[in-house]
């Protein structure tokens, strides 16, 4: 096969059937002049990390309306932030994305660096971003390698060798035929291709601008790669929420910036996350049963503890509950105790 080739190939089909997305600049304007704004697609390549983009783009559009610049940004709130990031998921990227945003006003005076070097000393920033921003705001010629892009290179030269291990494979032939020109369309064509096309499972070959050079077709075995090595069973880990209502309000407690949900608000917890601790005060708490939530290395059931009281608590405050603001796992267990009759909390419209 032809390195060029498959650029090439891509290229084209890029230019007649690339995804529309509130992030980026189309092949026809690109071509036209128009550049993308490195804020954007750094915000959006930070959300996508680990969702789809059926998921992330609603966010995307209230940040923007929110924080149109990184000025903006930098200057926000750190609870505003985490509550429009709430039920996004991976909570670390609503911290770095923070971080990041100050240092690229602080240290760059609002304008993100240029090259994918010098992006990747930015806070949060990783290889893939910024190979992803330098590629498709500059067409620096950076090696862009994410899930979709691994799929993508393991089929057409039918790499065998399962992931992690294949890993430098993949990306020395994702280098391999990144061109010169237009690389920032070529990073994208890659993406779109995986998204829509040489997905998971059932690629669908026969319409795949690919079909002709693809080894892992001609040999029958596109669907089978790339192939990975067995995963280790996750962990179950077990704890408490305790969620208490006084006067129409609902007992909350912000989270230690590092870890678990770092930064958040949520209701008072322990057993699960290496914080133990007894319940925020005494009280006859009824057990309403439990709740599971998955998160990237283990399971979670948490036993939902809840109760109307007059007293003041060891930790936490009583405030207003606004429920879309809680992170997905306190949410369930709010939507757990919404159920019982008993549990009067107002929320505000």
């Amino acid at each position: 096969m032809r390195d060029a080739a498959v650029s090439e190939q891509l290229l084209a089909w890029y230019d007649a059937s690339a995804r529309v997305m509130p992030w980026r600049v189309g092949p026809a304007a690109r071509a036209a002049g128009q550049r993308a704004d490195p804020y954007r697609v750094w915000m959006s390549e930070v959300m996508l990390q680990q969702t789809t983009v059926a998921a992330v783009k609603a966010y995307f559009e209230r940040f923007i309306v929110r924080w149109p610049t990184v000025v903006d940004l930098a200057a926000a709130d750190d609870a505003a932030v985490m509550a429009e990031w709430a039920g996004l998921g991976y909570y670390a990227r609503a911290r770095n994305l923070l971080a990041c945003a100050r240092a690229v006003v602080r240290d760059h005076g609002g304008v993100f660096p240029g090259t994918a070097d010098d992006l990747r000393a930015l806070p949060g920033v990783g290889p893939y971003t910024a190979a992803a921003v330098a590629a498709i705001c500059h067409d620096e010629p950076a090696v862009v390698v994410d899930g979709n892009v691994e799929r993508v290179m393991a089929r057409p030269f039918a790499v065998q060798q399962p992931l992690p291990t294949a890993k430098p494979e993949l990306v020395r032939l994702a280098g391999q035929v990144t061109p010169r020109l237009r690389a920032g369309d070529h990073a994208q064509a890659v993406m779109d291709l995986g998204a829509t096309i040489c997905t998971p499972r059932n690629p669908a070959c026969g319409i795949c601008p690919l079909l002709g050079i693809c080894a892992a077709q001609a040999q029958g075995i596109a669907a089978e790669l790339p192939r990975k090595l067995p995963k280790p069973e996750k962990p179950v880990r077990r704890g408490v929420v305790w969620l208490a209502v006084r006067n129409g309000q609902i007992l909350l407690e912000q989270r230690p910036a590092k870890g678990l949900l770092g930064g958040m608000l949520g209701f008072p917890t322990a057993g699960w996350d290496g914080r133990d601790g007894a319940a925020p005060f005494q009280a006859d708490w009824r057990d309403l049963g439990e709740v599971k939530h998955t998160f990237t290395h283990f399971h979670l059931i948490l036993q939902v503890l809840t109760t109307n009281t007059t007293a003041n608590p060891d930790r936490g405050e009583f405030m207003p509950l606004q429920p879309a603001d809680l992170p997905t796992v306190m949410r369930k267990a709010y939507d757990l105790a919404a159920a019982d009759p008993a549990f009067a909390v107002k929320t505000p419209r």
